[in-house]
């Protein structure tokens, strides 16, 4: 086991600093299908997992894409104590209820944040003033070192960068993504990787700039690899010690939330930045990550959730696109804690304590745009009517809490903007982006921080 802890360390590093060869894909691989199959021992599990169905279209074991074969299903309703007692207040919601999700999800889905997760000290390693189409900008790159006393063999350092524009009047509000500071192909800047959307529109980060707005970039793997052969490393090894996970310890998608608030930390400390006006941004499993980091640090007032899909905003026990058997397979399960596994095993997605549209009912009443591509060109893998479900079910409670739902529950059609509510939802008609929906979730984030300049 010692040198497959050596080798898990050793691909953890590969993975973030560099493309990796075909035998480092294949180690990881078989690392991961170790671990998966030790921790199903851990639980007991004899039987195998259930397959998941196949993204491809074409497949004899395709994915549902057809509306009128979803599966009828029975969501677990989130103002409704486990005693059976109605939820009728705010202070029942904050008191008794909202714990009890909270804990279904760390012990079921997520896993439980440790109680011993080390301190974080952020290092500036530099400053420079440079510009962002026409906008000057200050951009700022951080280190942040966690504390690794209790076991110096596994190092974490969280890799994030703080862009702002220069000559504002005070503090700016900011939005950070879910993102890659340095792409396995060579080193680019996050200001060398604002694409433009079309001809007509700058990228999303000079869309930000322009209004007086900051944005930063957090690298999810600099925090916790994304493969289960890296659970042993990251910020999940350094706490166990190198050891395999418990069946209720957390996965990636919570060591990636933890890290966002860990940012959170620092942005307190930083005289450019508007603490009171952060937003956590995210794409596909990032979204799943960015709808995770909202419920669970009340420090962000807004969230921007691009398809997240299933372990996202998408209803789990809804039978179209990714299913659970696909996220507790041997290549998602790292993002899941491993009481998970058993929903695609032993148990079935309708035995699930929760589902998505309670995570979306957690962020709860700070508002939330969740954003889908097209069918015809992201494709149906991620469900977005599952998203907007999600959406829809999440109502009732920011209703409790004095807030607007999303209006409807009619799935509209694309291009839609749903956004008089503190849940909003639109479907582009573009890919697998939360790009052509930007302009739409400024717009609408306007009316929490205002439509100001800052200049």
């Amino acid at each position: 086991m010692k040198n497959v802890l050596l080798l898990t360390l050793l691909l953890g590093h590969t993975i973030s600093k560099a493309q990796l060869s075909q035998a480092s894909r294949d180690s990881i691989s078989r690392i991961s299908v170790m671990d998966h199959q030790q921790m199903k021992q851990q639980l007991g599990i004899t039987v195998a997992n259930r397959p998941g169905p196949s993204g491809n279209p074409e497949a004899p074991n395709a994915a549902n894409r057809d509306e009128s074969k979803v599966n009828k299903y029975v969501l677990p309703d989130p103002l409704i104590l486990k005693n059976g007692v109605a939820v009728k207040s705010p202070k029942d919601w904050w008191e008794k209820r909202r714990p009890e999700i909270v804990e279904d999800f760390d012990r079921e889905v997520y896993g439980r944040l440790p109680k011993n997760v080390p301190a974080v000290t952020w290092r500036l390693v530099s400053v420079k003033d440079t510009t962002l189409g026409n906008y000057p900008i200050k951009e700022k790159t951080l280190t942040g070192i966690v504390d690794n006393t209790s076991f110096p063999g596994i190092k974490v350092e969280i890799e994030l960068v703080l862009v702002t524009p220069i000559n504002t009047r005070g503090p700016v509000p900011v939005v950070m993504e879910f993102g890659f500071i340095r792409w396995p192909f060579g080193n680019i800047t996050p200001v060398q990787t604002n694409r433009l959307i079309s001809a007509a529109e700058p990228g999303w980060k000079e869309q930000l700039i322009a209004r007086g707005w900051g944005y930063a970039i957090l690298n999810p793997t600099s925090i916790q690899a994304d493969n289960g052969a890296g659970l042993r490393q990251g910020i999940i090894g350094l706490v166990n010690k190198g050891e395999p996970r418990r069946p209720d310890d957390w996965g990636a998608l919570r060591a990636w939330a933890w890290g966002a608030s860990r940012a959170v930390d620092y942005f307190e400390t930083d005289a450019d930045v508007d603490e009171k006006r952060l937003a956590i941004e995210g794409l596909s499993r990032y979204g799943k990550a960015a709808v995770l980091a909202m419920a669970y640090e009340p420090r962000f007032s807004l969230a921007f959730v691009g398809s997240s899909g299933a372990g996202g905003t998408k209803i789990l026990r809804r039978v179209f696109g990714e299913q659970v058997e696909n996220l507790a397979g041997t290549g998602e399960y790292h993002w899941f804690c491993g009481n998970f596994i058993k929903y695609a095993s032993t148990l079935t997605p309708d035995d699930l304590p929760v589902d998505a549209h309670e995570l979306v009912a957690l962020c709860a009443p700070r508002p939330v745009f969740i954003s889908s591509g097209s069918p015809q060109v992201e494709g149906q893998w991620v469900d977005a009517k599952g998203m907007f479900l999600g959406a829809v079910h999440a109502g009732p409670v920011y209703k409790l809490l004095g807030g607007n739902d999303l209006a409807t529950t009619e799935f509209p059609i694309i291009g839609t903007p749903l956004v008089s509510g503190d849940i909003a939802f639109r479907q582009h008609a573009g890919g697998h982006s939360t790009g052509p929906n930007w302009s739409t979730w400024i717009s609408w984030a306007c009316r929490y921080w205002g439509d100001c300049k800052y200049f």
